[in-house]
């Protein structure tokens, strides 16, 4: 374990040596605000590589390869979740924010994802982790519910504190009153599939619908 913490350290550490971030995170109302697909970077967030290419090719090769331990040329769910770790190297992702990856990336259906696909994962993952460190505002590698809302803000979802604190409560599952970075994803992602999906519903764009039960289920379930 100690030696798969460094490796995934070091890794973590060439990738994003080679990486630039622009941040352009601005408040936007509901009515007007960027719509994104439940594959897109973090709302908002614009995203570009010094060098124009996917760097570190090699390395993440490598990490790749490290943790198909069964050689098959994909990762399945349990492989995935030990090649992600949050901010801390050393704490790997729930299992569900693994799953939600693995629905977003497996793009041809196989229930693994393939190197071309990790290499988008990977990416997605460095962005949101470009935007995690951007509203943790005191570096303590977790966002509190003041954070969270700032961050839910800056995508354009002005939701009361009640609302954050019961996001906060929802993905808190360590019961410190704040949340790690695998689960702002999770969190963030499942705030933005609901709000596109309710926007479907809701054709003025006034933040009200009126939905019969039935309705009201597919929507949750379609996002689950």
């Amino acid at each position: 374990m100690q030696h798969q913490r460094q490796q995934y350290q070091h890794h973590q550490q060439v990738v994003q040596q080679q990486y630039q971030y622009q941040q352009q995170l601005q408040p936007h109302q509901y009515q007007t605000q960027q719509r994104n697909s439940i594959g897109s970077a973090p709302p908002s967030n614009t995203y570009r590589s010094s060098s124009g290419t996917l760097p570190a090719l090699t390395s993440l090769r490598d990490w790749f390869d490290a943790v198909d331990t069964d050689h098959s040329g994909g990762l399945s769910c349990e492989e995935l979740q030990r090649a992600l770790m949050n901010g801390d190297g050393w704490t790997p992702f729930n299992v569900e924010t693994v799953r939600m990856m693995m629905n977003m990336f497996d793009r041809d259906g196989s229930g693994s994802i393939s190197f071309n696909e990790f290499i988008g994962l990977w990416n997605y993952i460095e962005k949101w982790k470009a935007c995690f460190q951007n509203y943790d505002l005191d570096g303590s590698g977790t966002i509190d519910a003041h954070e969270l809302k700032q961050a839910l803000r800056g995508f354009g979802y002005n939701l009361s504190d009640s609302t954050v604190q019961m996001v906060v409560t929802k993905y808190d599952v360590r019961g410190r009153g704040d949340i790690s970075f695998d689960n702002f994803v999770q969190s963030c992602v499942t705030i933005q599939a609901l709000t596109e999906s309710f926007r479907r519903y809701d054709t003025q764009g006034v933040g009200i619908v009126t939905m019969t039960y039935e309705q009201f289920l597919g929507l949750v379930l379609s996002n689950r």
